[in-house]
């Protein structure tokens, strides 16, 4: 008798769990970077490059991060990654001087960039094609859940017993889920073993971005970046004081519920891209909204959820529009290029609108953002047919 294949969900949820791990490596600093001039006194402006630092080599290196992985083998280099971020961590628990603080991050964003390319990847490689909308939708969770967690658990953690604490407690975290992963993850053999040249990085940045299947995801991932972090910068001050807090932190959480409940229903009925679509076309609705009653509290709440929409359904299009588990390792490799580019320019761009024309100004921009999100993917689309 043949044995009917299964989603190996426990191992979905332990790769899951090792994003969270490298989502803390933005979050261990970010939470606690009101209180990192105590520990270096003289840095000054200097002390930005502790987060900024892993998100520039996400940048520059995402695609050869496709590359690479591929190459390595998923699962090896997933292991590896984790067993890197967790040195790292360890290292930075003694916060040694600034420059090799530093240069701590920037190995710390090669291993984040290998865990968030290897382990999507392995997902859609472990899972059942029916529960690709689930299982990829609980992956685009793992930055605001992460985020959430150390907000309410690791402050509260290193004001009990110090920075270096949560430094210790983020290596533990990684270390455990590398001796997790080796005892579970099957083996899975690298593509290829021989190294990938120059002109191979090359080419795979030309692959990708020309492609209508491998770079869709990138593409709406770069605009989608680009206006969840700034929203959440730039929309707090014009909503009431009284709900200001309540609102802004509702946000985040309704993106996570939307895009596992609403987003999983619509992806069970529709393509990936067809919900991507609807998410940016309801964000732009929602933010003429805004424009019409400025801080609404049910628009701002209603932008939030349509936010996690296209959150979901960007993981999910990437085995939805790709069959090579190569592809796939490249197009998340420029999910993590696209998206750490939009999350530099996205709050700047914002900031600058509203300094020169004003609110109003701010807001166009905003929907103009979501409305090239949604034309991006429709032209796509058209390439595609």
């Amino acid at each position: 008798m043949s044995v009917e294949p299964k989603t190996n969900w426990p191992l979905v949820l332990l790769l899951w769990a090792a994003g969270l791990g490298a989502a803390a490596q933005y979050g261990k600093i970010s939470v606690i970077f009101d209180q990192l001039p105590s520990v270096y006194p003289d840095a000054g402006a200097g002390l930005g490059f502790a987060v900024s630092l892993v998100g520039f080599l996400g940048i520059l290196l995402g695609v050869v991060a496709g590359v690479l992985v591929a190459r390595i083998g998923y699962g090896r280099a997933l292991i590896w990654a984790l067993i890197l971020g967790s040195v790292m961590s360890f290292i930075q628990s003694s916060f040694p001087p600034l420059p090799w603080f530093l240069a701590t991050r920037v190995i710390e964003g090669g291993a984040h960039l290998a865990i968030v390319v290897a382990a999507p990847t392995l997902i859609s490689q472990i899972i059942l094609p029916k529960h690709n909308g689930f299982a990829l939708t609980l992956w685009g969770t793992f930055f605001g859940v992460a985020f959430a967690v150390l907000a309410w658990v690791g402050l509260p953690f290193a004001d009990a017993f110090g920075l270096s604490a949560l430094m210790m407690a983020h290596a533990l975290y990684l270390a455990l889920m590398a001796v997790a992963l080796w005892c579970f993850l099957p083996v899975r053999k690298a593509v290829s073993g021989r190294r990938p040249n120059l002109s191979e990085l090359a080419v795979a940045h030309t692959r990708l971005y020309r492609s209508p299947y491998i770079g869709a995801p990138a593409f709406g991932w770069l605009f989608y970046t680009i206006s969840f972090v700034a929203v959440l910068t730039v929309l707090p001050p014009f909503l009431s004081a009284s709900w200001r807090l309540l609102i802004i932190g509702a946000m985040p959480l309704m993106s996570i519920v939307c895009s596992l409940t609403l987003g999983v229903f619509l992806l069970r009925f529709f393509p990936a891209v067809g919900v991507i679509f609807l998410g940016f076309i309801m964000c732009a609705m929602f933010t003429l909204g805004l424009v019409a009653l400025p801080g609404n509290p049910v628009f701002a709440l209603a932008l939030g959820a349509s936010l996690g929409l296209i959150q979901g359904a960007s993981f999910a299009a990437v085995p939805e529009l790709n069959c090579a588990m190569e592809d796939r390792a490249l197009a998340n490799g420029g999910l993590a290029q696209m998206g750490n580019l939009g999350n530099t320019i996205g709050t700047p761009l914002m900031v600058g609108m509203l300094g020169r024309f004003g609110y109003l100004g701010m807001m166009a921009a905003l929907c103009m953002v979501f409305l090239a999100g949604a034309c991006v993917h429709f032209l796509l689309h058209r390439r595609r047919r």
